[in-house]
C-alpha cells in the first residue's frame, strides 16, 4: 500500500500521536507481528484462535489485550481501536482525537465523516415506497445544511473508549457517546478493489506532500533570499 505494508501506515500514525501511547497490535500471524515490530509496535503475544476465527468480533480482542495488560499492571485509563483497513490518517489526527475525548469527558468517541442527508431507503415490505432522510418538497441547498442536519458514517477508523466500557457493556461504543469529525480525505474504509486503489492514491499523495514540504523546511532560505 503506497509502498509500505497495510499495517505499517497505522503504526506510524500511532507512534507519532501526541500524548505518547503504547502501541500494541494484535494478531495471530508471526509474519504480521514481525512487521508490527519492526515499525516499533509492541507484539506482546499472539493472538488465541478462537479470538482469530472469520466472525470474531472486535470487542472480544480488544477486552484480551486489556486484559493482558491488566494482569501486568498497565490497566489503561481508555483505549484508542484503529483498524488497518481505514489506513487514511491526516496528520495530527490523533492528537486532536485524544484532546477531544479528553476535553469531552465522553465515555466513547467514534470517528466519522460528514454526509449530506440526501440518503433514500427501501421499506421493510417488497411494495413500501422508498423513503427519503429529507424532505422532498423543501430539499435544502448542501451548503444551507448545519450540523444538525447532516448524517456522519462511522469511519472505521478510530474509536476511542474508556476501559470500564468495554468491561461492562462489552462494546466500543457506551455511555455518553461522542463524534470526532474526520476529514473526507479519511473516510475510506477498504472493503473492495476500488476501496483499495483510493486509498493507496490517497495515501501516495499525502506522503509526497509531506515529503515535499519537509524538503522545503530544509532547504532553507536562498542566497537571494539572504542577501535581502
Amino acid at each position: 500500500m503506497a509502498g509500505k505494508p497495510l499495517l505499517v501506515w497505522t503504526i506510524e500514525q500511532a507512534l507519532a500521536a501526541q500524548p505518547k501511547m503504547d502501541v500494541l497490535v494484535s494478531t495471530d500471524d508471526e509474519q504480521l507481528a514481525d512487521i508490527a515490530r519492526s515499525a516499533g509496535a509492541e507484539v506482546p503475544w499472539l493472538r488465541p484462535a478462537h479470538l482469530a476465527e472469520d466472525t470474531t468480533a472486535t470487542e472480544p480482542v480488544v477486552e484480551h489485550a486489556i486484559a493482558a495488560y491488566a494482569a501486568e499492571g498497565r490497566r489503561p485509563d481508555a483505549v484508542m481501536l484503529l483498524q488497518v483497513t481505514s489506513p487514511v490518517r491526516l496528520e495530527g489526527t490523533l492528537d486532536r482525537a485524544i484532546e477531544q475525548f479528553v476535553a469531552s469527558g465522553v465515555d466513547s468517541m467514534v470517528g466519522a465523516v460528514p454526509q449530506t442527508p440526501f440518503l433514500w431507503q427501501y421499506g421493510a415490505e417488497e411494495d413500501d415506497q422508498p423513503r427519503a432522510h429529507f424532505t422532498i418538497g423543501a430539499r435544502p441547498r448542501r451548503q444551507e445544511l448545519d450540523r444538525t442536519q447532516m448524517f456522519y458514517r462511522e469511519t472505521g477508523s478510530l474509536y476511542v473508549t474508556s476501559t470500564e466500557i468495554y468491561e461492562r457493556e462489552h462494546n466500543r461504543l457506551g455511555g455518553k457517546i461522542g463524534i470526532f469529525e474526520m476529514d473526507d480525505l479519511e473516510g475510506v474504509d477498504i472493503d473492495t478493489e476500488l476501496d483499495l486503489s483510493i486509498a493507496d492514491h490517497q495515501l501516495t499523495q499525502l506522503h509526497r506532500d509531506t515529503a515535499n514540504a519537509t524538503s522545503a523546511a530544509s532547504a532553507g532560505p536562498t542566497d537571494k533570499d539572504s542577501a535581502q
